[in-house]
């Protein structure tokens, strides 16, 4: 009879995995289609709210962290010309749900991504005040970007944050189109090489062709 017990246990173990999975893809998806129609700061902040409800339900997974800071990353563009908004205070909630992503992201190339988070949170904050704070988060930029380039060579999107670095800095310090445009062409050719499974991030490839385009 104890086999019989055991394989009803397992078998139900297994229904219950496998229903969880299920609303876990079902609430990935539903949320991940929303980035495209959220307009707002609002929408982006209440956007990465419900990535973090997803993440705290399913417990193993890095993407909800790593979606719910990409939320805000986006909202903190939004905010760059705002008084009104809190540009350090929404960079270190970047940086905390960086720290839940990477807490259970175990590939170098999942790692990859979150840095690329990073970089764009000491950017943002380096973006208050550039002439005082250069030293201290664009230092903290250049070096995630580093890090997610060795841990990832092939990442096409650390390729892009680093070709908008340097097409936004002056051709004086090191900057300009010029310098800008072989990088962008490299991140184009790593997204169309690259093959994104499940929910792995593969945003970037567009605003990688703008830039390219401005740089002709």
């Amino acid at each position: 009879m104890k086999p019989i017990i055991l394989s009803v246990t397992f078998c139900l173990f297994m229904l219950f995995s496998f229903a969880q999975s299920d609303r876990y893809a079902a609430a990935m998806k539903s949320k991940l289609s929303l980035f495209d129609s959220a307009k707002t700061i609002a929408d982006l902040q209440g956007l990465s709210d419900a990535f973090v409800r997803i993440g705290d339900a399913e417990k193993t997974q890095w993407q909800p962290y790593y979606y719910a800071a990409l939320a805000l990353s986006t909202a903190g563009w939004m905010g760059t010309q705002s008084n009104d908004f809190d540009k350090d205070g929404n960079a270190q909630k970047m940086n905390t749900l960086c720290d839940k992503a990477e807490a259970l992201a175990t590939a170098d190339a999942d790692k990859s991504e979150i840095c690329a988070i990073r970089n764009m949170a000491a950017t943002q904050q380096m973006m208050v005040d550039p002439q005082s704070r250069y030293m201290t988060y664009g230092t903290a930029a250049n070096n995630a970007l580093k890090k997610g380039m060795q841990l990832n060579p092939n990442n096409p999107r650390m390729y892009y944050l680093q070709g908008m670095s340097l097409f936004n800095t002056p051709t004086q310090y090191g900057g300009g189109k010029d310098k800008a445009k072989p990088v962008f062409e490299k991140a184009i050719s790593l997204y169309n090489a690259e093959q994104p499974v499940g929910f792995n991030p593969r945003w970037g490839k567009q605003q990688a062709a703008t830039q390219l385009a401005l740089c002709q």
